[in-house]
This record gives C-alpha cells, sequence and structure tokens, in this order.
C-alpha cells in the first residue's frame, strides 16, 4: 500500500506479478490523450508504475519525439506491451514477439478480439495465444470476460494474471458483475487484474473492494474533462478500495440499528 492511507495495522504486500513486485495496484494505458504532454502528466498523476502501450498502434523508435514512447523512460516505468487490435491468435502471438524483439520486456497484455462492435475477447484464440506464448517464456496477462470458467482455462494455460473486464473496453459503465469478479478472484491462485469500463473513481473503488489485486484503465482517464485531475482520483480511488476491501465492510442489514447504545440513556 502506498502513500498515507493505510494504517500501520493493516499492511498489505506489494503486488507481484511474475516474479516482479509493484507498489501501485493502478495500471494506466497510453492511447487517446490529446497530446503527449497530458499523457505524461496523467500518468504521473496516477502514481501508476505499469504502463500499456499498444504495440500494434504506435510508432516503437523511441528516438522520434511525437511517439509515445519517446515520452516513456523504461528506467522510471514497467513498460507492458499490449495487443490490441489483433482479432487472431497469430496476430496477438505475431505482435507480442514484436514487442520483444523491439526491447520491451516478456510480459505481454494480450488481447484477441473476437467482436468489432463490443470488443469482447475472441476466448478460443485467446487460449491458442496463451497457451503459445507462455511456452515461448511470456508472462501473459491475459484480457478476457468475467466468465470464470474461461478465467480457469486461462490460468491452467500459463497465464501470470487473469484480466476480466469490468465492463465492454471504453465503456465507462462500472462493474456490472460483482459477483463474477469475486468468484474469478476467489477461485484464481494468480492475480486477478479488472480492465476495462471503469468509468470514474467510484467505479474504480468499487472495484477494489471485490478483493481483485489491481485494475488496468486508459479511457477514463484520456476522456475526462481533466486527465491530470482524474489520474490523480483514480489512484486516490484504488488505494481507497483496497483498504476498504483489507478492513472489512459492515454487514448489509434490512433494518436499522442504533449507532449508540441503548444501555444507559439519559431519561
Amino acid at each position: 500500500m502506498t502513500g498515507t492511507l493505510a494504517p500501520a495495522a493493516l499492511t498489505d504486500a506489494p503486488l507481484a506479478i511474475g516474479g516482479r513486485t509493484f507498489r501501485s495496484r493502478l495500471m494506466v494505458g497510453t492511447g487517446k490523450y490529446r497530446t503527449n504532454a497530458e499523457m505524461v502528466a496523467a500518468i504521473e498523476a496516477s502514481g501508476a508504475e505499469i504502463v500499456t502501450v499498444a504495440v500494434r498502434r504506435v510508432d516503437l523508435d523511441r528516438t522520434k519525439e511525437a511517439g509515445v514512447l519517446h515520452h516513456l523512460s523504461p528506467d522510471q516505468y514497467f513498460l507492458l506491451a499490449n495487443t490490441a487490435g489483433c482479432y487472431t491468435a497469430d496476430e496477438a502471438i505475431r505482435y507480442a514477439r514484436l514487442a520483444r524483439e523491439a526491447g520491451f520486456n516478456d510480459f505481454v497484455k494480450l488481447e484477441v478480439i473476437g467482436d468489432r462492435d463490443t470488443l469482447l475477447p475472441d476466448t478460443e484464440g485467446l487460449l491458442a495465444a496463451t497457451r503459445t506464448l507462455a511456452r515461448e517464456g511470456f508472462q501473459v496477462l491475459a484480457y478476457t470476460n468475467d466468465d470464470l470458467v474461461t478465467a480457469l482455462r486461462l490460468e491452467d494455460a500459463g497465464c501470470a494474471a487473469v484480466m476480466p473486464l469490468a465492463s465492454p473496453i471504453g465503456s465507462g459503465l462500472g462493474l456490472l458483475n460483482p459477483f463474477g469478479i469475486r468468484t474469478i478472484k476467489h477461485r484464481l491462485g494468480v492475480p486477478v487484474i479488472v480492465d476495462a469500463g471503469v468509468g470514474t473513481a467510484s467505479d474504480a473503488c468499487v472495484t477494489m473492494e471485490q478483493g481483485v489485486d489491481g485494475i488496468l484503465m486508459n479511457t477514463a482517464l484520456a476522456e475526462a474533462r481533466e486527465p491530470v485531475a482524474m489520474a490523480r482520483a483514480m489512484g486516490l480511488a484504488v488505494e481507497a478500495g483496497r483498504l476498504a476491501y483489507l478492513a472489512g465492510r459492515m454487514p448489509r442489514r434490512e433494518i436499522a440499528v442504533p449507532s449508540s447504545p441503548a444501555a444507559g440513556m439519559l431519561e
């Protein structure tokens, strides 16, 4: 746990994925920002350590100032290549390999999209790509739906982390299936990082309260009226939601219960 929100009595282990540890449980993307300067400022304000880069959609030449990678130092951030925009397992595998050859690390956020309208994943292609990349030494973080069976199969296929969606990519609808996300987290042994659909800070807080290990977001920051302010809000919300989960919420009741004891009341 980072910052000043965590009391000493509620210490939290770092986020651990594929043999690496991270202080922040918020991961952020690099797409859709109005300027590179705005992107950099928002990422810094978020407190995120892991930053995703869509290798199919960006110029991988770090020397070009107009490119995203020119502004992101691997000494400052853990750059996580992703296969956004890939619609087959073969495409995703090819771009994962390209990223590693271009100087990225062995981690890859794996996306194999099955439907162009909803951007929901192709689970068969996702499983096939995961098996291949895991055999090749990649630490695979797989974007998937909120289905428990698929998540279990991805873990069996060799994923270092499973990334179920909160709601469709870019929708901002927030967490649609809290039960499904809690169930996936309860059943899996690898980290569960919720990916896609978070729209505002309250969404992030509620998502973290389900006990998941982290959240990845992009559009919620880049399309906010003030991306830097929203990034700061999201960083705090992720911390608050994690702390609330560790603290344990009060039980829900359908009757009122007085806050103060009735015994000893003045007549």
